[in-house]
């Protein structure tokens, strides 16, 4: 996986949610939800579907696929190499 694309999810995560932090200060494999990583809560998982979507340009489709995909940074990037459509 490439640096540029966790760059670009952090960013994503940062700017879609208006987190206040800086996007560097977000680990690869850093938890995007509950008490022990960023805190996250269902409200946000739209929000990030949402950005992933637009400036990714990726689906995630239903609920299953977000839970296994919206865990870390390295999972979302995993996910869009696999899955970016293209052009």
């Amino acid at each position: 996986m490439s640096d540029a694309l966790r760059t670009e999810i952090k960013q994503a995560i940062v700017r879609s949610l208006r987190l206040p932090i800086q996007p560097e200060e977000i680990g690869d494999t850093t938890e995007l939800f509950g008490p022990e990583g960023l805190g996250l809560d269902s409200i946000d998982v739209l929000e990030l579907v949402l950005e992933l979507e637009r400036s990714l340009g990726v689906t995630i489709s239903d609920e299953n696929t977000g839970a296994t995909v919206l865990r870390t940074v390295d999972s979302i990037a995993a996910f869009v190499q696999t899955h970016r459509k293209a052009g």
